[in-house]
């Protein structure tokens, strides 16, 4: 069991018999008040995102989760297939909980697969992936006055900001964290 001061950015956790992990926390505390810890929870079998305040006197269950080494297959309907990597199972995660995860994913993408359970829940994408530009309006020389920057559209349909000599075709290679541009491939 973990107590409230245990509880960092993402540690995963057990709350009302699901898995969550911890997005940010604050922890404080005030004269003769216990102390408090304020959270934010993302489910991990829905995506869905809450806040909550633990008391000084709670404790959470740490979660469980395995990962496996798995690789992005192809859209099915409103579900996102994936091969784990060892036993060559494919498993379908929905996309509403994978949420903008799916804005990085093509196929042959490899990721980390999240298990609770024996089951696979959510994926974990890696720090940096690289997309082909779709659409990007012409850079005009010269056009510097507003930082020299313009938006472009990726093959998934994400839409970044970046420096005005990148055109169509160009491979980038884009920040999953952040959502930004790093550099050309």
């Amino acid at each position: 069991m973990l107590g409230i001061t245990e509880i960092k950015n993402g540690k995963k956790v057990i709350w009302n018999d699901e898995p969550y992990v911890v997005m940010d926390y604050q922890h404080s505390k005030t004269g003769r008040a216990g102390a408090v810890l304020r959270t934010k929870l993302k489910n991990l079998l829905t995506g869905a995102i809450i806040d909550h305040t633990f008391q000084g006197g709670d404790k959470l269950e740490e979660a469980e989760v395995s990962k496996s080494h798995a690789q992005y297959l192809y859209r099915e309907g409103d579900n996102h297939v994936f091969m784990d990597m060892e036993s060559y199972e494919q498993l379908s995660i929905p996309e509403k909980v994978l949420g903008d995860a799916v804005q990085y994913l093509v196929e042959g993408t490899e990721v980390t697969m999240l298990n609770w359970n024996d089951n696979a829940i959510n994926v974990e994408l890696p720090a940096k992936v690289v997309l082909t530009v779709t659409d990007a309006p012409p850079g005009i020389k010269g056009d510097t006055a507003s930082g020299g920057d313009k938006m472009v559209t990726l093959e998934t349909g994400l839409q970044i900001t970046t420096p005005l000599f990148i055109k169509v075709g160009d491979r980038l290679i884009i920040n999953t964290e952040k959502g930004t541009y790093v550099s050309r491939e």
